[in-house]
């Protein structure tokens, strides 16, 4: 059972919403940011201040807390001055994004900290305590989340046709960005939020798609307040972007690896080809299939194919061309063995053109790139269900949503 939960939003009013809404700070270059907030005095951009990085660990606790409470004030402001007001009944939203190559659409809820304390929405990442406590700070202090966690959920026709009942009103917000994305926005009325919250609660569980360390963050949280003797029923809540997995996009992450071992081409193919089929491309063609990845290498794209005794399919990791690349090529023959820290890896996501990670390969100094083939839904479900954690940078999945657009008061 899927517990969800309408909300009274805070959110920007009708003519300022496309200059209010945006992508997460950290999405932005520097001079990108400083441009967007020199030119537009309503982005939500204003309010996170990206002055100030919120995982920078070595900011002591006075520091942050100034810090996050401009951040609250600067919020204050905006509702005083009337750029964010608050819904005056509970309800649900559905929120949309389209392009001409895609339309991603689910809705906006309230969902269950203890749904994620009991295992019923389901986690494949692991995640970094010093974030976690960083994060869990931010909420204590501004009393809101912005950025809804992804959660996907198993097709349900009841909850499909909900939507598209819902979509054939008018929206009550719609605007198009510079990125050429369409967003519109509905408000369920209350007999349909009433039957969405029923529909859920058929559902087993969900799955974090993206947004492993705000979830986390919100359940310390409700624990703390709870600890402290200082129980919240709206902190026992965070804000959710609930969607079809039918309907999520989900691209690869491919590495870009230095080689700083003394193998000349010839040998380090010779090496990668104990393990893989090796078969130089005329031409660069993306993966095909599971199992199948590239290799760029001296300005010449190779097909790697896994042989048979390198995989496990059975297992819900050794599966992962990313594990198989990891534990046949990086590890034993390039020498990585911790991809997070390792400074002579490097990721890009799929959602890259092939030109810009070749740009990138180049710029900083990289000799060899891998392509691989995206991960499926149901292999991630396979490692979430089986209490697993992914190789780090397996997945990019879209959407990827805008901060700013609905956001869920914890202080109520």
């Amino acid at each position: 059972m899927t517990k969800i939960k309408p909300f009274r939003a805070v959110r920007p009013v009708r003519d300022k919403v496309h200059l209010v809404a945006t992508r997460p700070y950290y999405c932005y270059k520097k001079s990108v940011l400083k441009a967007k907030l020199k030119s537009n005095p309503y982005t939500f951009l204003q309010i996170i201040n990206p002055n100030y990085d919120l995982l920078e660990v070595n900011a002591d606790k006075e520091q942050e807390n100034n810090r996050l409470n401009l951040i609250k004030d600067k919020y204050n402001q905006y509702i005083n001055e009337g750029v964010l007001v608050q819904d005056t009944i509970e309800t649900l939203y559905v929120y949309r994004q389209s392009h001409v190559d895609f339309a991603y659409t689910g809705i906006i809820a309230a969902a269950s900290v203890q749904d994620y304390t009991e295992g019923k929405i389901k986690k494949h990442e692991a995640t970094l305590t010093s974030r976690e406590t960083l994060f869990t700070n931010y909420l204590d202090v501004v009393g809101y989340n912005a950025e809804p966690v992804l959660l996907s959920y198993q097709h349900d026709e009841q909850i499909a046709s909900l939507i598209n009942q819902v979509c054939l009103d008018r929206p009550e917000y719609e605007f198009t960005t510079t990125d050429e994305i369409k967003h519109e926005l509905w408000l369920m009325s209350p007999s349909q939020a009433e039957a969405c919250v029923d529909f859920f609660q058929k559902i087993d569980a969900t799955y974090i798609a993206d947004g492993h360390h705000r979830i986390a963050s919100s359940a310390l949280l409700n624990s703390k307040r709870t600890a402290d003797g200082n129980p919240s029923s709206d902190a026992s809540y965070f804000l959710s972007f609930l969607i079809d997995e039918e309907k999520l996009k989900i691209f690869e992450y491919n590495r870009l690896v230095r080689n700083t071992t003394n193998l000349t081409v010839l040998s380090f193919l010779d090496e990668v080809g104990k393990h893989f089929t090796v078969l130089p491309l005329e031409a660069h063609q993306k993966p095909s299939k599971e199992h199948e990845m590239n290799m760029y290498l001296n300005n010449t794209w190779y097909r790697l194919e896994c042989k048979p005794e390198i995989i496990e399919p059975n297992h819900p990791i050794r599966s992962l061309d990313a594990e198989i690349l990891t534990n046949y090529v990086l590890t034993p023959i390039l020498g990585i063995h911790d991809l997070k820290t390792d400074k002579n890896i490097g990721f890009t996501a799929g959602t890259v053109t092939l030109e810009k990670m070749i740009r990138k390969m180049k710029k900083q100094h990289f000799d060899i790139a891998f392509e691989l083939f995206p991960v499926r839904m149901d292999q991630i479900r396979k490692v979430a269900d089986n209490d697993m954690i992914m190789p780090p940078k397996s997945t990019w999945i879209e959407p990827k949503l805008r901060s700013g657009l609905t956001i869920y008061k914890i202080n109520e």
